[in-house]
């Protein structure tokens, strides 16, 4: 039954990409447009966690990704202004022991590369460049949408996986409602060689602080350490990711912050700088033959580092939908519902996350320590994070 069905998507992103190799895997015919005029992807740093990688690992991406990804020996939080450490949880071995599959550290780009390199082996039709889909209209049978050079087109589907800036986003859900959370974001990569042998362990580091945080991983093998800084502050309205910073400016930010995140801010190649804005959670992703999927249907924050695996965890149940023996618009709305809860879960928790890195009490000497020992002790960091490591897109119920 798949192999008649055609499915288009909108955006060769990470979403894109691998609900494209899900498809194929089905045995689907998937038409991917994407409106960059060359592929590649932006940004900097991804964690992916086992309910990701378990999806890659399905995919057959293990070997290609094991070349590039870092498996960190653990997560830990580190406090602001003296440096003193707790351990978040361990990785690795404990890891896949847990959950039954890695977490990875990987640069976006280097995954980018391997979904891309994975769909050109294993499709017939390459990635159509220079393609925005601009209007879509779902008919009877399927759907017609019409590209930014005027042509029109059809499929049995349109998914859309063209990101938190995606017309059909706004052509199905109305008007973005987003708003400036009061949060302004630095990022930047560090070649490990430019920094103290100390800062180069392989491990994830969230720095907690009053009114901001810092987080530091391994990417790229090791050979370059991810730096993002997340700081309270009003006046800046610019969600590009692509807005660059100066050093000054990043330090006037951290520069009282500890010695180590001084060091790794003033080490950082090409600072960048972007406004947070959140988002609540939408139904309505499912209308006839079109879905909303990864950040065109659940745009989140990033403190839980699970942006990427909700679209990756999308692609699989999206492609699991799709392979069931029933009408092709049930099979959307039953993605929405299976999916709905849990990424609106994340989406919150995630806001939650802001207020924990950025309590008040972790300005005062004589409280942060008892609030850190407390907000991270472990069963706590259970409760938080065993929920997300846990889920297993390819098996939950349809």
């Amino acid at each position: 039954m798949t192999a008649s069905k055609r499915i288009a998507i909108a955006g060769a992103g990470i979403g894109g990409l691998t609900t494209a190799l899900a498809l194929l895997q089905q045995g689907f015919e998937v038409d991917v447009f994407e409106q960059a005029s060359q592929l590649g992807e932006l940004g900097a740093g991804l964690q992916i966690s086992p309910n990701g990688s378990r999806v890659l690992q399905s995919l057959g991406l293990g070997d290609a990704l094991q070349a590039c990804v870092c498996q960190a020996r653990g997560k830990e939080i580190r406090m602001w202004n003296t440096g003193q450490r707790w351990k978040l949880f361990d990785l690795g071995d404990d890891c896949l022991a847990r959950f039954g599959a890695p977490y990875w550290m990987v640069h976006r780009g280097d995954l980018h590369r391997v979904l891309l390199d994975a769909f050109e082996a294993r499709s017939q039709r390459p990635v159509r460049l220079n393609a925005r889909v601009v209007h879509a209209q779902s008919t009877a049978s399927g759907v017609t949408f019409e590209l930014n050079d005027g042509s029109q087109h059809s499929a049995h589907a349109l998914l859309a996986a063209d990101g938190v800036h995606s017309v059909l986003r706004e052509q199905l859900l109305g008007e973005d409602k987003a708003q400036f959370t009061g949060l302004l974001a630095w990022r930047g990569l560090v070649p490990v060689e430019r920094v103290s042998e100390h800062l180069r362990a392989q491990v994830g580091t969230n720095w907690v602080g009053p009114g901001a945080h810092v987080i530091t991983y391994p990417v790229r093998g090791g050979a370059l350490m991810n730096v993002v800084g997340i700081i309270e502050r009003e006046g800046w309205r610019s969600e590009s990711w692509t807005e660059a910073g100066t050093h000054a400016e990043l330090l006037q930010d951290f520069g009282h912050w500890h010695a180590d995140v001084c060091e790794l801010m003033s080490a950082i190649e090409q600072p960048f700088k972007w406004a947070l804005l959140g988002r609540a959670p939408q139904t309505g992703w499912a209308q006839g033959h079109i879905c909303l999927l990864g950040d065109a249907a659940h745009p989140t924050l990033p403190f839980l580092a699970q942006g990427a695996n909700m679209a990756i965890e999308d692609a699989a149940v999206m492609a699991r939908c799709l392979a069931l023996d029933e009408p092709t618009e049930h099979a959307l709305v039953r993605f929405e519902k299976l999916r709905w809860q849990r990424t609106a879960d994340i989406v919150n928790r995630s806001r939650d996350n802001a207020q924990r890195f950025h309590n008040p009490q972790l300005s005062d000497p004589g409280k942060a320590v008892d609030y850190v020992s407390s907000e991270w002790e472990p069963e706590k960091v259970r409760r938080r994070y065993d929920w997300l490591f846990e889920y297993d897109p390819l098996k939950v119920p349809l």
